[in-house]
């Protein structure tokens, strides 16, 4: 069994930049239909001409209502890959109930009400990917909400995919270590935070957004049939020390 989509239709939220973008483009080029979602912006409308026939693109608030009726108008789904997120640093007496809303909102209710609205569209074959963190897995100073967010995306896969096994669906996660972002490239830019990262890293190096989309594509096919309910760690080790 190889990893070839051929037929599939996936939809990627969170799709205009970064990993959700080669999640996006990854997908496509195994045959799938991709639908990527995001706000309008000038890297939505760029991607659009990547994807050309491979897929469409969504300018939807994915935390909306309005993506979850859109969602409705589907005739089927194989593919759903929760890659919605924001991260807001800081350490914990610095953390406002705005940062607590906003992180606890995109990171795990969204991915929820998401996954609830595109369940009774898939069927047997079917498989959900949640772009979790190695964060995750471990804890890190500066982060505890974005570490219980992402705890709580693990764990909902797990229920999820022991829930939705007898229907043939699998559920499994992707966690990554820091790859290299718009979203991480202020953090990244600051050598002693680069130098920690590296040197917690035991291959050295951080990942980049192909090595995420290469993860999806695997959990996404016929390859990983016997897979559900796992956490696949893109990490270089971090999580191994």
């Amino acid at each position: 069994m190889g990893t070839s989509l051929l037929g599939k239709a996936a939809l990627v939220t969170g799709a205009s930049k970064g990993i959700g973008r080669a999640i996006a483009l990854g997908l496509a080029a195994q045959g799938a239909h991709v639908i990527a979602v995001a706000r309008a912006s000038d890297d939505l409308a760029t991607l659009d001409d990547e994807l050309g026939a491979r897929g469409e693109t969504w300018a939807e608030d994915a935390s909306g209502d309005g993506f979850l009726e859109r969602i409705a108008t589907l005739s089927k789904l194989d593919i759903l890959v929760n890659n919605l997120g924001t991260n807001r640093p800081k350490p914990l007496v610095e953390v406002s109930d705005d940062d607590l809303d906003v992180m606890l909102d995109l990171n795990l209710r969204s991915l929820y009400r998401i996954t609830r609205a595109s369940v009774p569209l898939m069927y047997e074959g079917a498989a959900i990917v949640n772009i979790s963190s190695q964060m995750g897995h471990v804890g890190s100073p500066g982060r505890t909400v974005y570490c219980m967010t992402k705890h709580g995306v693990e764990g909902l896969t797990k229920a999820l995919a022991v829930e939705l096994a007898p229907q043939g669906i699998r559920v499994n996660s992707v966690a990554p270590t820091f790859i290299e972002t718009p979203m991480t490239k202020p953090m990244l830019a600051d050598p002693k935070f680069a130098e920690f990262v590296k040197n917690s890293i035991p291959l050295g190096k951080v990942g980049c957004v192909e090595d995420v989309a290469e993860a999806v594509i695997y959990l996404s096919s016929s390859a990983s049939k016997m897979v559900t309910g796992h956490s696949l760690l893109v990490d270089g080790g971090w999580t191994a020390q």
